[in-house]
């Protein structure tokens, strides 16, 4: 009889975790994540499948209390994220024109934490953080050093950088510079 393997996804920053005063930087756990594309006028639709409301607003987020966090990041376009369940499995029902593209195998995220959260992103990152311009729950497809990224913020000193699998080496290695240049 033949054997059999089966892959198995390793996560690409598993057991880093790193800081400085004020700041802490830790791989987020494994989600699920996809991008979808629809017209926002088939957003209700969508959202019923989901379980949360797909946010309408540029630079938005809206979250569920299960852990299903979407991220606006065009007029048709939304990042859906899931640590717990299935989003494109959830859309499959859905009779609305949409593509639910499954990504989780090519992002991962960190997430930056505490007072020097924003100064660590600023270092790298041209977008405005700024209290006013970026709220709890604001969203936005950007850039940080020379790569694209989604920076999230979640709380008043918490942020998610999301990005590709391939760049989180180099990501998660800006931003522990940067925490540390923070310091000085």
């Amino acid at each position: 009889m033949a054997k059999s393997a089966q892959a198995v996804r390793s996560e690409p920053l598993a057991g880093r975790v790193t800081g400085a005063a004020g700041v802490q930087l830790t791989p987020a756990a494994p989600a699920a994540r996809i991008s979808l594309r629809a017209d926002p006028s088939d957003a209700r639709a969508l959202s019923r499948a989901l379980g949360l409301d797909l946010p309408l607003n540029p630079k938005t987020s809206s979250s569920n209390r299960q852990g299903r966090l979407a991220a606006w990041l065009g007029p048709d376009e939304w990042l859906v994220i899931d640590e717990a369940g299935d989003p494109a499995a959830d859309l499959g029902k859905v009779k609305v024109l949409h593509s639910a593209v499954d990504i989780s195998h090519r992002n991962t995220a960190i997430l930056v934490s505490g007072k020097g959260a924003r100064a660590t992103l600023e270092a790298g990152c041209p977008q405005n953080l700024s209290d006013m311009a970026f709220p709890v729950g604001a969203a936005s497809r950007t850039v940080l050093g020379k790569i694209e990224v989604v920076i999230i913020r979640s709380g008043e000193a918490d942020f998610r950088v999301e990005c590709w699998r391939s760049f989180s080496t180099y990501v998660f290695d800006l931003l522990s510079e940067s925490a540390r240049d923070c310091l000085a």
